[in-house]
């Protein structure tokens, strides 16, 4: 009797860990459920995703506006016997010379800056790129903890545009550039806030799209601005800022009111009806049954009391692979992005029309996007690393030409331009995929300071560079080749589903290796 008590114990805990593996196998994780859940993509989806990257199109005009606002207008003598068109004007008397236009027409024009140091005359723009490092840091975990994604973009959109409006206001370049510090604050967050939250309301086989449409609103946004600079051509450089800004104000206003939240955040946030209400109406018919099961495997409640706004930047610190993954990534962002946004704004160095200039410049980010949709289904480190070499190697070019042949030097720019632009498209959806959803917005946020603390050197070295290209490209291209080693250091994550927790992340990448 014994041996059968025995036998029968054995066989009921072998039939029951049996019972235990079947669950396990037909009982989905969280992350697949939320995946199912998130379904097909739509016309509801598509209008959400539309709205939602919108926001990239007055980013990017606040991003270059400077392109135009802080330009060095055109000029020619009035008086022939002091002055000719050779003249160093700030070795001639004032009243031989006169401005092309309206002396308002851009704040070194406007503000007598003419002969002023590189460090004023790139004071604004650096301390926009200052004001989006503090401001990166100040909000980044806001959109992880209490406000949200999209409370934190329509937050920051329209503060941004009030902001700008308000700059018009500015008497000196001190004023402006302060302006511009809060301007650089307040955006900080809306690249970060737009990519999180797109790629967290569609499942992985559209990650890759949904970033696509974010990098065409931003190429929207930064091909619209020499049409308005046109425009106001004869005005003042305050136009620009003003007719910039009225509409993103309307956007946040419309945004507020259609625009939904991220489920993955709303499930971590504890708010699980809402998240599941959201997750049905995204979801096809076979599988709105599914989200049901969701209250029983979402992630637990996350604090966020006034002392844990910041926790998440905590985690990072508490796990050794993530913030050596930080390090790496953030480096790599460092060199890719002083590219991707010196090149654009070094369009007056190169000696070309700057209306013209910046068009061609902005055209090349369309087939930046084309080039990234057939990227999709590549490895992610192999397409980082072949374009900002081909990147760094076109701006050591660019010296190496020198303003000899004027039309080589252009095309040069506009393709390493053009690989700048691919690699930091791929680049942006790397960041995503390589955290989960408890992080995901603050180490997007982190990565992006980097790149801006790339930039704040920037329009110095591009002031410079109007003496001497090894100022300007040369420094570019050194630096992108040079952070590319990073790479070594970081996994592949093509094809991954997103993890919502720090263990979830943990056991996939081990899971992976």
């Amino acid at each position: 009797m014994a041996s059968i008590e025995v036998l029968s114990d054995s066989t009921c805990r072998s039939m029951d860990d049996n019972k235990a593996n079947d669950d396990e196998k037909v009982s989905p994780s969280s992350d697949e459920m939320i995946e199912r859940s998130l379904g097909t993509f739509g016309w509801v989806e598509f209008v959400q995703c539309i709205l939602v990257s919108f926001a990239m199109f007055f980013d990017a005009q606040q991003s270059f506006i400077t392109i135009y606002t802080d330009d060095y207008p055109t000029w020619h003598c009035t008086d022939s016997t002091t002055c000719n068109s050779n003249s160093n004007i700030c070795k001639i008397p004032k009243s031989s010379w006169s401005w092309d236009g309206p002396v308002q027409k851009t704040i070194i024009s406007q503000w007598s800056l003419e002969c002023a140091s590189s460090f004023i005359t790139g004071l604004p723009q650096s301390s926009f790129f200052i004001g989006c490092l503090i401001g990166s840091f100040a909000l980044a975990t806001l959109a992880d903890t209490s406000l949200g994604r999209k409370n934190m973009l329509i937050i920051s959109c329209l503060s941004m545009s009030i902001t700008s409006i308000i700059i018009v206001f500015s008497t000196n370049v001190w004023i402006y550039s302060a302006f511009k510090f809060l301007i650089g604050f307040w955006r900080s967050s809306i690249g970060t806030c737009v990519l999180v939250l797109l790629t967290e309301k569609v499942s992985t086989e559209w990650r890759f799209t949904v970033g696509i449409v974010e990098y065409f609103c931003f190429t929207l946004g930064y091909m619209s601005l020499p049409g308005v600079a046109y425009v106001f051509r004869f005005s003042s450089w305050k136009s620009v800022y003003i007719w910039t800004s009225i509409p993103a104000i309307i956007y946040t206003i419309i945004g507020y009111f259609f625009v939904t939240e991220s489920p993955r955040w709303l499930l971590m946030q504890g708010r699980n009806k809402e998240a599941i209400a959201m997750l049905k109406g995204m979801s096809s018919e076979e599988n709105a049954d599914l989200t049901a099961s969701l209250l029983l495997n979402a992630p637990p409640k996350q604090k966020t009391s006034v002392f844990q706004l910041y926790s998440s930047i905590t985690k990072l610190f508490e796990r050794s692979w993530a913030l050596k993954r930080m390090v790496a990534i953030m480096v790599l962002g460092m060199g890719i992005g002083m590219v991707y946004f010196g090149m654009p704004l070094a369009v007056g160095n190169l000696g070309f029309d700057i209306y013209l200039a910046v068009v061609f410049n902005a055209l090349m980010e369309i087939p930046s996007c084309v080039a990234t949709y057939f990227l999709e289904n590549r490895q992610r480190k192999p397409s980082i690393l072949a374009f900002s070499i081909a990147s760094g190697v076109c701006c050591v070019m660019c010296v190496v030409v020198g303003s000899g042949v004027q039309g080589i030097k252009v095309g040069l720019a506009l393709t390493s331009f053009f690989s700048a632009t691919t690699a930091y498209n791929v680049f942006l959806i790397y960041i995503i995929e390589l955290f989960p959803t408890s992080v995901r917005n603050t180490t997007t946020s982190l990565v992006r300071q980097a790149i801006v603390f790339g930039n704040i050197f920037s329009p110095f070295l591009i002031s410079a560079g109007r003496k001497n290209d090894v100022f300007s490209y040369g420094v570019f291209g050194v630096v992108i080749m040079l952070s590319c080693v990073t790479l070594l250091a970081l996994p592949e994550t093509k094809g991954q589903a997103l993890c919502d927790t720090m263990d979830q992340q943990e056991k996939k990448d081990k899971n992976y290796v």
